[in-house]
Order: structure tokens, then C-alpha cells, then sequence
């Protein structure tokens, strides 16, 4: 009786009639089997053995944090961080191992859509089954079918066993049927990217409409540009611990760039000690001028090679000059994903002077904002003479990731204003 008691004693101190979702010191461990017992004799000499016969994997570590009833917050982080299983956690669909999700409202997850979904049934009896699952009557599904095969698109559709219908046809009959609940929470996981754009701008604009509705929202993506766009909060995992939770623009800042909890393992500096030897040919020169290493450095003035669209950059490049040379000319090639060069630069262009007495030497060349959209690009790094004489010349041997910021679309942002 007394331990029914302090659980309930938890409760009240852990829940607010204003949460919607308190997340109380939650973690969560898998066990992962080793080789599956076929045999009768793999299990009895399994009695006898002293090692388990799993591993256990630590999911999520001591996550806490607390969801206002109206607020919609983002979970982000890397593949494996555990955002899903979070979602999962928070939806009932997981039980965690130790600490408690209270959650304080009617929840409509949108975490595996189309889970449920019978092949050979058609597209409107499967709007049936998925209904009762999403926890619709009969009555509710016969007032609302119209609008549900209106929105999908799939109106023509309707009769066609779903197993004849494509997954992007499948997941759009789901969202379209989901979405006729009537939530007061929504546990949304990635779900924005379904369909093709025309889908997907409907999608924007059923969660925009939620915000609105003041629901309250905990949405689980990797796309930056939206978490921004949505949410007020956010949460941001790494390795199943719980960084940070906070305003949503100080904590992606933090993703994109790290911060001091940032794992010592994790480095973003580039030297050229570290670099691999290749079977194409990177580097060539007679090294009378040798560059010794390169950094990026963002905004925070802290090395990093991922940075947003429109953010400045500093390309740090260390050399040494090891013999007299009559002139020195110090260059960058910026190179796209497909290898295709999308700006080059060096400091005979600019007219800069280069320091060329023997010594070591550190050169910046500053990027007063990235004009990409987003993508993966490599960079050229060399020291040459006026007469292109190569001293150094390494050849895309670095690279740095650029995220999305914007909503505009293409490979460049352009500055630009409508007026009318």
C-alpha cells in the first residue's frame, strides 16, 4: 500500500496540470541475443555456461524533460540517438527500463505508417481496418471516408486491392486516415517527407494547421530547415544521452556546430598527418613549401566541418616554407559532391601578399557566407608560384558538410525580393 502510495506521490510531483508529456529520468536497455539454441544440446550446455547469452545496449540514458501543454518541440541527433525510441517510449509502444513517461492527453502517433494495412484488402476497406486502429468507430470512418480518399488522392483508387497500389500510394492512404483523429497530442516521426511534393505540402500544411490548434507536438526529424520551422523547443541526443533541451535555434546551433560536451574522440581538424594514402594521386610538389594542415572554423570561432548555408567560414591553413622561393601563391579550389569546381581562388587574385620567409606560417582565408544550398564538397589546398609551379598541391583531400537553412530550392542561395 505504501509503495502505491509513493508512486502516486511521483505522479503529482512529476505531472503539472499544464505538461502534456513529463519525461522523468527515462532509460532504456536491449537485450541483443548471440547465436539463436537450435539443438537440444545447445540449451542444456547453455545451463552450464557462465557468459549471457546476449549483450545489452544502452538505448537511452537519465532523459528528462517536460512538454507544455500547446508547445511543439523537436527530437533531434544522429542515426542511433535514440529519437525513436523516445517516440516509442512516449507513445506506450516501448516500456522503459527504469524512469516513467507521464503523459497527461489523448496521443495519435505517426511513428510506421500503414502498420496494419492487410495487402489483399482494398484501399477503402483497409481505411476501415487502419481507422479502428488509429481508434475511430464505424460511424466516425463512414462520415470522414470521402475526405480521407479526397486527400490521399486515391479517390479513383478505392477499389484496388493495396497490394497493387505503390508503398508511396500506401503511406499517403495512412497519413490521409490518421490524420481524422482528433488528438490532443501528436508523436510525429519523419512523417513530413511522405509522398511526392504536392503530398508532402499537405502534410505541411495539416501539421501547420495542428500548431495552430494549439496541439501539442513532438516531432522526430532529421531535416533541420523543419524543426526550425515548427517547433519552439527542442531536444538534442547523441549516443542516448540527452544534451541539451532548449529554444530550437540555440540547440540545432549547437547540433550543427557541437558544443563542449562534444564526445574527445570526435575532432573536426584536418591535418595532413592523419589522411590516408590513396591509390589516386592527391598531392604532388617539390615541398620547397609544404602545407602542414587545415581547419575549418565556424561562426563560434571553434573547429567544425559542418556549417549552415549562409554562415561564415574561415579556412585556417598552416605551411611551412622550407627553402627560398621568389614568389609564393597560397590557393583553394571548392569542388561539389559530383567533382564538378564550383569556385577557386588563391592570393595573387586577391592581390595579397604572401609571408614567404623561411618558418612555419598560418594563413586564413575568410568566407564571409556559404552561398550553398547544402551538400557534401571537397576542397584543393596548394602553395605554387606565379608560374604555377607546384610547392604543394593537395587535391580535394578535405571535405565539410553545408545544411540547409532556407526554404528556397536549387544548389545555390540567391539574394532576392519579390516586389510587385
Amino acid at each position: 500500500m505504501r509503495k502505491e502510495q509513493q508512486i502516486n506521490a511521483d505522479e503529482r510531483r512529476y505531472t503539472m496540470p499544464k505538461d502534456a508529456i513529463v519525461i522523468h529520468n527515462v532509460s532504456k536497455t536491449f537485450r541483443i541475443p548471440h547465436d539463436r539454441k537450435t539443438t537440444l544440446f545447445e540449451h542444456l550446455s547453455g545451463l552450464f555456461d557462465d557468459k549471457k547469452g546476449y549483450e545489452e545496449f544502452q538505448a537511452l540514458k537519465n532523459i528528462n524533460f517536460t512538454v507544455k501543454k500547446g508547445e511543439a518541440i523537436g527530437i533531434i541527433g544522429e542515426n542511433g540517438s535514440g529519437k525513436s525510441t523516445l517516440l516509442k517510449i512516449i507513445a506506450n509502444i516501448l516500456r522503459p527500463t527504469s524512469g516513467s513517461a507521464r503523459i497527461n492527453g489523448k496521443i495519435t502517433s505517426f511513428l510506421e505508417l500503414g502498420v496494419g494495412f492487410e495487402p489483399n484488402l482494398t484501399a477503402r476497406e483497409n481505411i476501415y481496418l487502419y481507422g479502428t486502429v488509429m481508434g475511430l468507430s464505424d460511424r466516425e470512418i463512414d462520415e470522414r471516408l470521402e475526405d480521407i480518399l479526397e486527400f490521399s488522392g486515391l479517390k479513383r483508387f478505392e477499389d484496388t486491392k493495396l497490394k497493387n497500389l505503390s508503398s508511396g500510394m500506401q503511406v499517403r492512404l495512412a497519413f490521409s486516415t490518421a490524420i481524422q483523429t482528433d488528438p490532443e497530442i501528436l508523436l510525429m516521426d519523419e512523417v513530413l517527407a511522405v509522398g511526392d511534393m504536392e503530398f508532402q505540402q499537405k502534410c505541411l500544411d495539416v501539421f501547420q494547421r495542428y500548431i495552430k490548434e494549439k496541439k501539442t507536438i513532438v516531432f522526430v526529424s532529421h531535416d533541420m530547415n523543419s524543426v526550425r520551422r515548427f517547433c519552439n523547443k527542442a531536444v538534442l541526443l547523441r549516443h542516448g544521452e540527452q544534451v541539451a533541451y532548449g529554444k530550437t535555434n540555440e540547440i540545432i546551433d549547437r547540433y550543427v556546430y557541437g558544443g563542449t560536451e562534444k564526445d574527445e574522440d570526435e575532432t573536426t581538424t584536418v591535418t595532413i598527418e592523419e589522411k590516408k594514402p590513396e591509390e589516386k594521386k592527391t598531392r604532388w610538389g617539390d615541398k620547397k613549401v609544404e602545407i602542414t594542415g587545415v581547419k575549418f572554423i565556424d561562426k563560434f570561432g571553434k573547429e567544425n566541418t559542418t556549417f549552415y548555408s549562409g554562415d561564415p567560414v574561415t579556412i585556417k591553413i598552416n605551411y611551412d616554407v622550407n627553402a627560398a622561393v621568389d614568389d609564393l601563391v597560397i590557393g583553394i579550389a571548392l569542388y561539389s559532391n559530383t567533382d564538378s569546381m564550383i569556385f577557386g581562388t588563391n592570393t595573387d587574385i586577391k592581390e595579397f601578399e604572401t609571408d614567404k620567409g623561411k618558418g612555419s606560417k598560418e594563413i586564413n582565408l575568410k568566407i564571409l557566407n556559404l552561398t550553398m544550398m547544402e551538400g557534401k564538397f571537397h576542397l584543393t589546398v596548394a602553395a605554387h608560384s606565379k608560374k604555377n609551379i607546384p610547392y604543394d598541391w593537395l587535391d580535394k583531400q578535405f571535405t565539410f558538410d553545408v545544411v540547409k537553412k532556407g526554404n528556397n530550392a536549387g544548389l545555390f542561395e540567391i539574394p532576392c525580393e519579390w516586389e510587385q
